[in-house]
């Protein structure tokens, strides 16, 4: 008996010695690979079981450090992370590896090894830097040279009153592109950037551009007369000046004498307030009122005599537009049939022998200074410039010349200057046309006023002669599409953006 429980000893012995060998071997073993990274760990994603510091950086480098893809249209293009100012914080993340690594009990994880459990479940988060400066140089020099449309100009329509705004171009939505190229860079799988392009607006045309466009449309009527046209851009005084005749070879020269007809009315309407101090009668504002909107000619006459001068009013009212160095400008009788002609004026403009549109003797402009005077005005109101202030010593305030702009944007005839825009446009004007007694018909029409629009504000006096009969409707159709040619210049629609 003795015998059987010696050998049973060292039977038992012999396997304990033989576990321990083995418990020994496993720790060892353990031992060795607990300076790698433990089975189940990732980071960024990315398995790094197993794997030495040094090999799991080479496994990180090469997945996230690979060229991404750079989709534009149907175009593609490979780009390195580090020409795109893109960088891994590998010591972080490896740091954070290895701090989790030696964190955990060492039997606690002998004990999951000897198991063959999954011995970490984390996973570092992906660490990086971007250089987002140098990766929008990147887009703009080697995608946006090559890729990127740039606008034209918008050209006018030949003939119309519309210009070509779809000459827009192509440009990178920076922002976006930058946020989808971050993203590529951070995936591990999806390494592809669509870049992101918008629509850009045609640039805006040349002040010459509009001037042709003008020209043009007067080309292109059925009207063959003459017209004159001013047009002053109220933001930095860019001018279009010119005379015309339909298919004429060269204009003719500027500052022709018209008749003036009722735009006389807004000399008059200046030198009154250059007169009258707050507060006003009732009556004199009822026959303004008149005057304007209703171009009543004996509430003009009535106008001038209480408000200037009884006599001599249209006199006077000569003497300030002289003053304001409109030489061309004058009113030298009131309107009532068989007032005699108080003065006659020689000007610059009726003292020419190359061309006569037979001005009336007692009340002449010309489109220039009806269009000075209408910068004027509208100087004064913005922020009380213009020769106002200078040429009536402080007698017209800038409340006044609020005023009178509101009187003439009530001249409302849906004619003319006005048919060319848009209803809701303020257009501060007055127009102006008469039945000749000579031969009962029209020869001179005319409008001067401030348009006033979101893209900017500008006079337009223009004044059309026809030595044989001034058809309205056509002359209409002419004043509108000019009007609506020089709207269109200021408010050209932009392409929607996509």
């Amino acid at each position: 008996m003795r015998s059987r429980s010696s050998s049973i000893r060292w039977v038992s012995i012999g396997f304990l010695v033989v576990g321990s060998l083995l418990l020994v071997l496993q720790l060892v073993r353990y031992s060795s690979i607990r300076a790698d990274m433990p089975a189940g760990m990732k980071i960024a994603g990315i398995s790094v079981s197993g794997l030495s510091p040094e090999e799991a950086a080479d496994r990180l480098n090469q997945i996230y450090l690979s060229p991404i893809e750079l989709r534009i249209e149907n175009n593609r293009v490979q780009a390195r992370p580090a020409i795109l100012g893109y960088r891994l914080k590998l010591e972080n993340m490896l740091a954070a590896a290895d701090k989790q690594r030696t964190s955990r009990s060492f039997w606690v994880g002998f004990w999951r090894f000897l198991w063959n459990q999954q011995i970490s479940s984390e996973d570092i988060p992906l660490q990086y830097e971007l250089d987002k400066n140098r990766l929008k140089a990147f887009l703009e020099s080697d995608i946006g040279a090559r890729y990127e449309r740039p606008a034209l100009t918008a050209l006018p329509v030949p003939g119309e009153v519309s210009f070509n705004t779809q000459l827009g171009g192509t440009k990178i939505n920076y922002e976006a592109s930058i946020s989808r190229i971050e993203t590529a860079l951070n995936s591990k799988d999806n390494r592809v950037a669509v870049l992101d392009f918008v629509q850009t607006a045609a640039l805006k045309p040349t002040f010459n551009a509009l001037e042709f466009s003008l020209q043009t449309i007067i080309n292109e009527s059925p009207y063959d007369g003459l017209v004159e046209i001013y047009l002053k851009d109220l933001q930095n005084g860019k001018l279009i000046h010119f005379t015309r005749r339909r298919d004429e070879i060269e204009n003719t020269p500027v500052d022709i004498a018209f008749s003036s007809w009722s735009t006389i009315k807004i000399p008059i309407l200046v030198s009154t307030f250059s007169r009258q101090e707050a507060p006003y009668p009732d009556v004199l504002l009822a026959d303004i009122a008149k005057m304007i909107e209703q171009s009543d000619n004996s509430a003009s006459d009535t106008v001038a005599q209480e408000g200037v001068d009884k006599i001599r009013g249209p006199l006077l009212i000569s003497e300030d537009m002289f003053a304001l160095g409109l030489q061309n400008t004058y009113w030298a009788g009131y309107f009532k049939l068989g007032s005699p002609l108080l003065q006659a004026y020689k000007t610059p403009a009726n003292q020419r022998t190359d061309i006569n549109t037979k001005p009336d003797p007692y009340a002449q402009t010309t489109p220039a200074d009806l269009g000075m005077l209408l910068e004027d005005l509208y100087y004064c109101n913005q922020n009380y410039g213009g020769a106002f202030p200078l040429v009536f010593g402080g007698q017209v305030t800038q409340a006044e010349c609020k005023l009178m702009i509101n009187y003439l944007s009530k001249d409302n005839i849906g004619q003319l200057i006005q048919a060319g825009v848009p209803a809701s446009t303020v257009v501060a004007h007055k127009h102006g046309w008469a039945i000749e007694t000579a031969d009962g018909y029209i020869h001179t029409i005319a409008d001067s006023g401030i348009v006033f629009t979101k893209g900017g504000d500008f006079v337009l006096s223009i004044f059309a002669y026809h030595p044989v009969q001034a058809i309205f409707d056509t002359v209409n159709q002419l004043f509108a599409d000019l009007a609506g040619a020089s709207y269109n210049y200021y408010n050209l629609e932009i392409p929607t953006q996509q």
